[in-house]
């Protein structure tokens, strides 16, 4: 797609009729290691307090991973602008109709980022967008709440992180500083570790394990030889992380090893959890206040007997009893659209308000 600036239309405006009266959109994209969707839903009224139930959606775009860290800060960009044109063509929208933005993205750890960000938006949408630059677990979390601001959420897919807000906008975050600095209890560290047990068990520092012939046979290889070629051909996180079903279903076969390092990594996700529920005092001060706790991600996905993310809230409510579990209805992109309503609503009664 050819990049136009400074509010020229994309190729696909060309095409729209000249006097074609658009509706007015909001777009919110969620942006992971794996994937990077964006949702493009029609301005609700503000006179709604809350969201319609089902959010209207117009249309839906996806792309590849857009997390700077991952793939570099122009492969990013790319991947961001072409979902978001993607949506809109999708949608009969252009530029023009989008009211606000909220771009909730993994990577985005620090306000260097957002500035970042916002530079490069502003450049490609007209000045009359609002934009809001968040951390995709920003977005996840207000796919449980329906756009609210308040308590939880544990994100644990290729990556992992646990972000919490209060109601006065205090906010803390555990992990998600990626699996060099150990991001124990994601899809990629779960299986890091199986991969690092299957070496470990094959020279004899470790001791034998199922995972060494399931895993083998699952890649199509016929050694832990060749495991050493296969991991570093392509070390990609989403690459590796793709092995965590086999290591789920060698620890329901009785694995120990396997067993051992999804026990393990619930430790990790829930400590996780509790860290940024104590920071933010979400418990109450005597540990018991009810929170929400939203759950996101394919390994806290409840398809096996194995469950991880029941096991997960089974640890925090040891401490926290009030913890309230919340499986999302609707997928982060348009929490993220959500979100970018909603700030868009309190920027409007603020206005209002000092005027």
């Amino acid at each position: 797609m050819k990049r136009q600036r400074n509010g020229e239309i994309w190729d696909f405006e060309h095409e729209m009729p000249a006097n074609q009266t658009a509706t007015e959109v909001v777009l919110g994209v969620d942006g992971g290691t794996t994937s990077t969707v964006c949702i493009c839903m029609p301005l609700i009224p503000f006179s709604h307090s809350l969201p319609p139930d089902p959010v209207p959606v117009l249309a839906r775009a996806v792309a590849g991973c857009s997390n700077h860290n991952s793939v570099g800060e122009t492969a990013a960009r790319e991947t961001l602008e072409q979902v978001m044109a993607d949506a809109l063509s999708k949608s009969g929208s252009n530029r023009s109709a989008v009211r606000a933005i909220c771009l909730a993205v993994s990577g985005v750890n620090h306000p260097l980022d957002q500035q970042r960000i916002l530079a490069w938006l502003r450049d490609i949408f007209p000045s009359h967008v609002r934009l809001y630059i968040q951390n995709d677990a920003i977005a996840a979390l207000a796919s449980g709440t329906m756009g609210k601001l308040h308590g939880c959420v544990l994100i644990a897919g290729t990556g992992t992180i646990a972000y919490g807000f209060t109601e006065e906008g205090k906010e803390a975050r555990a992990a998600g500083a990626g699996p060099t600095l150990g991001d124990w209890g994601s899809g990629y560290g779960i299986a890091a570790q199986a991969l690092t047990a299957i070496i470990r068990s094959h020279d004899g520092r470790g001791p034998h394990t199922m995972l060494t012939s399931s895993i083998l046979q699952t890649l199509g290889l016929s050694s832990a030889d060749e495991l050493i070629g296969w991991t570093y051909a392509d070390p990609s996180w989403a690459r590796i992380a793709a092995l965590v079903p086999v290591v789920v279903s060698c620890a329901e076969a009785g694995d120990e090893v396997a067993n051992k390092i999804l026990v393990d990594s619930v430790q990790e996700l829930a400590s996780s959890v509790k860290a940024v529920v104590q920071r933010l005092g979400l418990c109450g001060k005597d540990g018991t206040d009810s929170f929400p706790l939203v759950m996101v991600g394919g390994v806290l996905e409840a398809k096996k007997r194995w469950d991880i993310g029941k096991e997960v809230i089974n640890y925090v409510s040891k401490d926290y009893p009030g913890v309230q579990s919340i499986r999302p209805k609707v997928e982060p992109a348009v929490g993220a659209a959500l979100l970018a309503w909603s700030f868009l609503m309190k920027e409007s009664y603020n206005e209002n308000y000092r005027s």
